[in-house]
């Protein structure tokens, strides 16, 4: 752990998915492929390149160019059946968790408030605690395909209608570190995910490490 703060009256732990609970960037990838193909674009988009839009939600990483288009193209067009094809094809495609997740989640959830917010599709939550069988540790979840604002105000959103006054923010990027630290709430960076972070409230290099640290903490 980085920081010298505490864990300390903790209430709710808040999480990313991509990156923080698990790897799905190759079937990600196949989706866009798909959709590519389907619409007529040349191209391939492969997971590596996936990496360093992990983070973003759909419309940012349209803007940051994942891909090239000619001009007239009709790109809600695009991402409405991306997602379309998303939502049908991640049920089964699925992802994998990170080591210690599925049984470090199970622990928190005797302690804590345990909650979902990600910059996934509308469905992304769910076919994620469907894949993985996690959906009864969860008492709620908010995605941006949801409710398109940024993540700040999503996490104080499930903060608020849950009572929570105490949370942190388990992610992977600069950007969920950011959007943590606008809503108030300290940031934990799990430095095997996707991205780096400057300056993250506390450092994990593996999920049973955070688990054991807050949970020592709040339940001595």
């Amino acid at each position: 752990m980085k920081s010298n703060q505490s864990f300390k009256r903790i209430e709710a732990i808040i999480f990313d998915m991509d990156g923080t609970l698990w790897n799905a960037l190759n079937s990600y990838a196949h989706i866009w492929n798909v959709c590519m193909a389907e619409s007529g674009l040349g191209g391939h988009v492969c997971a590596d390149g996936l990496l360093r839009y992990m983070g973003y939600s759909i419309d940012e990483i349209f803007k940051q160019g994942i891909i090239s288009t000619p001009e007239g193209f009709d790109k809600e067009k695009f991402l409405r059946r991306l997602e379309e094809i998303e939502d049908s094809m991640m049920p089964t495609l699925g992802g994998k968790l990170y080591s210690g997740v599925f049984n470090g989640l199970e622990e928190l959830n005797k302690h804590f408030v345990l909650m979902l917010q990600s910059n996934c599709s509308k469905k992304g939550l769910v076919n994620f605690m469907n894949f993985t069988h996690t959906s009864h540790l969860f008492k709620d979840y908010l995605s941006w395909g949801m409710r398109p604002k940024p993540k700040c105000e999503n996490i104080k959103l499930l903060m608020q209608r849950n009572g929570i006054r105490q949370a942190v923010y388990v992610g992977d990027t600069q950007s969920d570190c950011d959007q943590a630290h606008a809503a108030g709430v300290p940031f934990v960076h799990m430095t095997y995910g996707f991205g780096k972070c400057a300056d993250a409230d506390y450092v994990f290099s593996s999920f049973q490490s955070f688990v054991n640290q807050i949970i020592s903490e709040n339940c001595d």
